[in-house]
């Protein structure tokens, strides 16, 4: 009896020879072998397709599904498949934060060091500033400032009114406003809401575009910028004392003046320097935006001047605009960037861009 045993690694069964004819060979033993070999092979393609999904999925790239925020028509850049979303422009925020971890490492390694007594209390003070500093602007530029959703109308009429009218009114505490109407989003934008240029959203109570870090300052990450402002002023004040103190000891020691200084510690000079200016531009910051703070007041309006003339509908009074901005909790993200696109929606985002 003559067999030839077929290679599992063909692509179709049906195309092996699964032996010659043979009258010594019965019919039941044939079709036994093609039934054992036809499992084989289903077995094999079902083990590569789990393989295939399994790299796609820890690839990132699940053809089957497509995300919001991979066909998003703004300007972001999302990491973790939509879980943060940061600014287009990433200069900012690597600016600031190397300015932060040098400003640090400076002061522990030249400055921490040379002071009397408590240094190392003094530099594991500064690197716990450090780190807060640093969080806050993770936090801050991490997450979604207030975008609002785009809608998939196609002109002013589809959008709610008869008349083309570009902008509606509403009265809010007995203050009448417009609601403007956004061509690229093709909304009517809420109140204390713009449209950014730079990130190219419309932004629920829009502040400023910060160059700083690169991102939008609104509704849901204004508290994590003053946090981080203060947290920064906080911590220049305290590396910029204790350079003054470092240089203030070697002068009574040494008794250098200027340019001996420069000779020897250039870097502490440099960072005294950077903390002065630094202080000075963050110190106006807070000052202003503790002031926007009392009022209920975006930055934005403050420089439209948008209640010239008229109350300010959104003032409660200063307790109560603090504690808003306190201890009221943030509204969730009105854009789920990780949810599944449907077909509509994909087409006229694709359409969009």
């Amino acid at each position: 009896m003559e067999l030839m045993v077929p290679n599992i690694f063909l692509s179709d069964p049906s195309e092996q020879e699964i032996g010659r004819e043979n009258p010594e060979v019965s019919e039941k033993g044939g079709n036994i072998m093609v039934t054992m070999w036809e499992k084989l092979f289903t077995f094999k393609r079902v083990v590569k397709d789990q393989l295939e999904q399994l790299v796609q999925y820890f690839r990132g790239s699940n053809l089957e599904r497509t995300r919001v925020y991979q066909v998003w028509p703004g300007k972001n850049v999302f990491f973790f498949r939509g879980s943060l979303i940061c600014g287009p422009d990433p200069r900012g925020l690597v600016l600031t934060t190397v300015s932060i971890i040098l400003s640090s490492w400076i002061f522990a390694v030249y400055v921490g060091g040379d002071l009397p007594s408590h240094s190392t209390l003094i530099i594991a003070s500064s690197v716990i500033l450090t780190i807060i500093v640093l969080v806050n602007l993770i936090m801050l530029t991490v997450i979604d400032p207030g975008i609002i959703p785009r809608n998939d109308q196609s002109s002013i009429e589809d959008a709610g009114t008869s008349d083309g009218t570009k902008s509606r009114k509403i009265t809010v505490n007995g203050v009448d406003l417009k609601l403007k109407y956004c061509r690229i989003c093709k909304i009517y934008r809420p109140p204390r809401s713009c449209h950014c240029a730079i990130c190219d959203n419309c932004v629920e109570k829009y502040d400023h575009h910060s160059p700083l870090v690169g991102q939008c300052i609104a509704l849901r990450n204004y508290r994590f910028f003053l946090a981080f402002v203060v947290s920064a002023l906080v911590f220049l004040v305290y590396i910029f004392a204790f350079s003054c103190w470092r240089i203030h000891q070697r002068i009574l020691r040494n008794g250098t003046g200027l340019f001996g200084l420069l000779k020897n510690c250039p870097e502490t000079v440099a960072l005294i320097l950077f903390g002065a200016i630094s202080i000075g531009f963050l110190g106006g910051l807070v000052l202003f935006h503790v002031y926007l703070t009392t009022k209920n007041q975006t930055a934005y309006e403050n420089f439209r001047q948008s209640y010239v003339g008229s109350k300010n509908p959104f003032d409660k009074g200063i307790l109560n605009n603090i504690k808003e901005f306190l201890f009221v909790a943030l509204p969730p993200s009105r854009v789920d960037f990780r949810a599944e696109v449907t077909p509509r929606w994909s087409s006229v985002a694709a359409s969009v861009v």
